[in-house]
């Protein structure tokens, strides 16, 4: 629990100052300006360097680690820890609705937590899913643009990647508020939450391994790629998978810029 959260507060913040350090200058052009505005990047220059890094360190550390948990692990296997870590994150998942107002949405979480931590072996079967209990989504960075904090600029934080100062604070407060790195570290297991961090990471690089291989070789630029559909994605996710409202967060990156504005 503390090596995980001393991990993310260390990139989120090394991610801000560098940020801090070189903002990209706004264009003139008015169409450009447009852009620029956007794509909400101002720290780009910087953000770039900090996503090359994680690509090398990606290219030469994390897929092979992610190839060979693929190619050792059988798929059933890969599927129960990914199960299990899910159900490590429910308590956090109904915290976050009920902070949210989302009480049906906790309800269904609990209702899960408690169904795979017994029918599902501890976790390791899925069983909730096939009885009508959906997984349903909440992190902290999400309660706080329920709250109607807004995002901040676009970042790329070290190893952790895509992220804004929103999220980056929500990865914080939801590492504090999840109740299992308190029991490992009162039972004397304090390496288990980095592990856990490992093996998520590990097990979602290796389900995209194919997914961005082909994303980066047919990508002009992968990094404006890798932008638009990271932020799509968390526009939908902040929605619990509702479709995006015009005005709510980068709600802008669904309209085709090429299309004429309406005529009052």
């Amino acid at each position: 629990m503390i090596a995980s959260v001393r991990i993310i507060a260390a990139s989120a913040t090394l991610g801000l100052a560098l940020a801090l350090s070189a903002c990209a200058t706004p264009p003139s052009d008015s169409a450009a300006r447009a852009d620029f505005d956007r794509t909400n990047d101002p720290f780009e220059p910087t953000n770039r360097k900090i996503f090359a890094a994680n690509q090398v360190l990606d290219r030469y550390v994390i897929e092979p680690a992610a190839e060979v948990f693929r190619a050792v692990l059988p798929d059933p296997v890969r599927t129960g820890i990914r199960n299990f870590l899910n159900n490590l994150g429910e308590p956090v998942i109904i915290a976050n609705n009920v902070l949210q107002g989302e009480f049906h949405r906790a309800d269904v979480s609990l209702g899960r937590f408690v169904s795979n931590s017994t029918f599902g072996l501890g976790g390791l079967l899925d069983f909730a899913s096939n009885h009508e209990l959906p997984r349903q989504s909440g992190d902290f960075g999400q309660t706080l643009y329920r709250w109607g904090m807004p995002p901040g600029p676009y970042l790329i934080l070290p190893i952790l990647g895509p992220s804004n100062p929103r999220d980056a604070i929500g990865l914080g407060v939801d590492s504090y508020l999840d109740p299992f790195g308190y029991i490992a570290i009162n039972n004397n297991a304090g390496e288990a939450s980095p592990s856990r961090f490992v093996a998520s990471g590990l097990d979602q690089r290796a389900q995209n391994i194919e997914t961005l291989d082909e994303l980066q070789k047919n990508s002009l630029d992968f990094y404006a790629q890798l932008r638009s559909l990271v932020r799509q994605r968390r526009a939908q996710e902040l929605n619990h998978g509702e479709p995006v409202r015009p005005g709510e967060d980068d709600a802008d990156l669904y309209i085709d810029p090429a299309t004429p504005a309406a005529k009052p």
